[in-house]
């Protein structure tokens, strides 16, 4: 992507990119996501994530997050399911360095969360873990249009499972990296695809994750988007398959007109104003 445009939102992706919201913004993610889960699993079949983030944004390029998943697992017949709210994230995010003509070095962030054991652990909707995760961002453009993305995390303490998918040893630490490739195709479609991976230092049910999507997102208008992907995986730690859906919201942005559709108003308004005067004369 150019130096002059904005950083686009990472969904559908899991490799996070470094841009924060603006001063003041409200911005708004939820996404739904189904997948079939990995026969090491058994009794567990299938999950639903519905997630919910609200991040804000604050002076010197700093953003605070909030997330927390609304999860169903389904079980084999005569194994009960699980309905609940799962583990609630809280983190901050910074936007260190931005990318310049003059320089090689590409946009840094960094993130840090805090992931508290709100879900039912006994039901495998929580981890029974306070998590803590350093998570490191780079973003490369290629061309004014295309874009790589590139993560490197370090989970201190806990585990990166949400429900039945993901790492879930319960000591030691997790190695966490993604890289996705992003491109748009004009002003509104952005389609890409990532490799995501994760692996712990210790023994464990579900040590080793890696998962691959391919999907993409597209714009609505100013301050609202819908997004798409597709998703698998292979070891335990990941979805067998699966697929996603979300959108994005900017308050208050998405509830202000474009500057093309102001000025089609106010051309509109000019030329009626200008009708009005041609009428009024003798």
């Amino acid at each position: 992507m150019s130096m002059a445009r904005p950083l686009l939102a990472q969904l559908p992706f899991y490799t996070d990119d470094p841009a924060v919201t603006a001063v003041g913004v409200l911005h708004f993610e939820f996404f739904n996501e189904y997948d079939g889960l990995q026969s090491s699993e058994f009794p567990d079949l299938r999950q639903n994530t519905a997630n919910l983030k609200i991040n804000f944004g604050l002076k010197h390029n700093l953003e605070l997050d909030l997330d927390f998943p609304y999860l169903s697992i389904y079980r084999a017949a005569g194994t009960t399911s699980s309905t609940g709210f799962g583990d609630t994230d809280l983190g901050i995010k910074w936007n260190f360095h931005k990318a310049s003509a003059e320089s090689w070095v590409p946009t840094l962030g960094a993130s840090f969360y805090v992931e508290f054991p709100t879900g039912e652990e006994r039901n495998g909707l929580g981890s029974g873990l306070t998590d803590y995760w350093l998570n490191m961002i780079a973003q490369k453009p290629f061309t004014d249009k295309t874009r790589m993305n590139v993560n490197l995390g370090f989970l201190f303490a806990g585990n990166t499972s949400t429900g039945a998918i993901g790492i879930q040893t319960t000591r030691g630490h997790v190695f966490t990296g993604g890289v996705s490739l992003l491109h748009d195709f004009n002003p509104r479609l952005t389609l890409g695809t990532e490799v995501y991976a994760g692996i712990a230092d210790a023994s464990g049910l579900g040590r080793t994750q890696l998962q691959g999507l391919i999907g993409g997102e597209y714009q609505i208008r100013n301050g609202l988007s819908f997004t798409f992907g597709l998703l698998g995986g292979k070891y335990e730690a990941s979805p067998r398959i699966g697929a996603q859906i979300g959108f994005s919201m900017d308050f208050p942005s998405v509830f202000r007109r474009s500057d093309l559709s102001e000025r089609a108003i106010e051309s509109s308004r000019t030329n009626i104003l200008q009708s009005t005067s041609l009428r009024s004369l003798p």
